[in-house]
């Protein structure tokens, strides 16, 4: 029996990890993963230590409650490796978490990957020391690999896990997705995903619901849909958006379909822009976070743009508002043009069809799959060059 230690931390980690389980069983079917995810993992076979809806937040403030907690669990991980010493240990983004435990693990002799690298070309570059504790370390973006290894890390890129969702890839055309959410084929339809923390909802809805207020007062045939994370106590969204002009029409989770309906995206910087550009779908990306955490990481980040679209193509393919130029009338300035045939409209959409193309084809855990099975057996697999992912666009 091949055992693993998988830790994930996140929403989205919990998916990637549950994949990755399936794709390793394809090739030992007894393998055994313990360790700490979330609900997909769980129903996947994890043997839970830990739970990730325990530890998951985000921002420089807000994880500063939880810390504690973080730490104890750090060590239950630790420990529980340093005793039933795993053939290898699985560690899904969440660097700050992930990181300290790599540490632990490289000083007890256990091989180490890291599934999802942190954005250190971007801010913290200093991560890249850390990194180094990882045996391999498995990129999502194709420009990463040759960035990290020119640093001393041993860095795979293995195709980005959004292109693998079951939900994306069967998602109907523009019509199928209206009529699923009940909605007229020759509406203008305008997508509002504010994210999926209850600190991304009391941020941003608000803002957005002013700006569908004012979008649908100036054009009444404009329709609303507001997809709800499962995430989401019950009530919130529902008591925010309870007497807004838009009515925004809201669904529970379905936010792939919302967006796949939809004319136009108003939406929460994160991978649902990547789910969004991958859909064909004209969209502005906006953000606010705790005024601290803003600032502070204003003076880290060494990147000009904040949606990962805009940091793939280079340039600024998508209108980025973040924080104190989110307001409504922003919004509104930028979402309108995106509504109907013009030229802004045709000029995103072209850029966006490019993006596919940098990404691959091949599964994501497919390819970490054979990675991750290739350090827990002590080989390496056959040498590439810094930056080539042809055989990925292959497949």
């Amino acid at each position: 029996m091949t055992t693993f230690l998988l830790v994930a931390a996140e929403a989205s980690g919990d998916l990637h990890g549950a994949r990755l389980m399936d794709a390793i069983r394809r090739s030992r079917p007894d393998a055994r993963f313990v360790g700490m995810g979330g609900p997909a993992m769980r129903a996947a076979g994890l043997e839970a230590l830990h739970r990730a809806e325990d530890v998951s937040v985000m921002g420089f403030v807000e994880v500063v409650p939880k810390l504690v907690g973080i730490l104890r669990i750090l060590r239950d991980l630790a420990s529980w490796a340093e005793s039933n010493r795993p053939d290898a240990a699985i560690l899904i983004d969440s660097a700050d978490l992930n990181l300290r435990l790599a540490r632990q693990l490289k000083l007890a002799g256990i091989p180490t990957v890291g599934y999802v690298a942190p954005m250190a070309w971007a801010w913290r570059e200093s991560r890249v020391r850390q990194l180094r504790d990882l045996d391999r370390l498995l990129c999502i973006y194709p420009f990463e690999e040759a960035w990290f290894r020119a640093r001393g890390v041993d860095a795979v890129y293995v195709g980005n896990p959004v292109l693998e969702q079951d939900a994306l890839r069967a998602l109907p055309d523009r019509d199928g997705c209206r009529r699923a959410l009940d909605l007229a084929p020759d509406e203008r339809v305008l997508a509002l995903l504010p994210g999926s923390r209850r600190s991304e909802i009391t941020q941003l809805l608000p803002t957005l619901l002013d700006a569908a207020d004012r979008l649908v007062a100036a054009r009444p045939d404009l329709r609303v849909v507001l997809p709800v994370a499962p995430t989401l106590e019950p009530g919130l969204v529902e008591s925010m958006a309870a007497g807004r002009p838009c009515r925004p029409k809201l669904v529970a989770g379905r936010s792939l379909e919302a967006m796949g309906a939809a004319d136009a995206v108003a939406l929460c910087s994160g991978t649902a822009t990547l789910e969004a550009a991958l859909l064909g779908k004209p969209m502005v990306v906006v953000y606010r976070a705790h005024p601290l955490s803003f600032r502070l990481a204003k003076l880290l980040v060494r990147v000009r743009h904040a949606a990962i679209v805009n940091l793939l193509s280079g340039s600024g393919v998508v209108p980025e508002l973040l924080q104190d130029d989110f307001t409504a009338e922003a919004l509104v300035r930028e979402v309108s043009p995106l509504l109907d045939e013009t030229p802004e409209r045709a000029r995103m959409l072209e850029r966006l069809a490019h993006l596919r193309a940098l990404l691959g084809t091949r599964p994501a855990s497919e390819v970490a799959a054979e990675e991750v099975l290739a350090v827990a057996d002590g080989r390496r697999l056959a040498a590439r060059a810094p930056g080539d992912v042809e055989r990925l666009r292959a497949g």
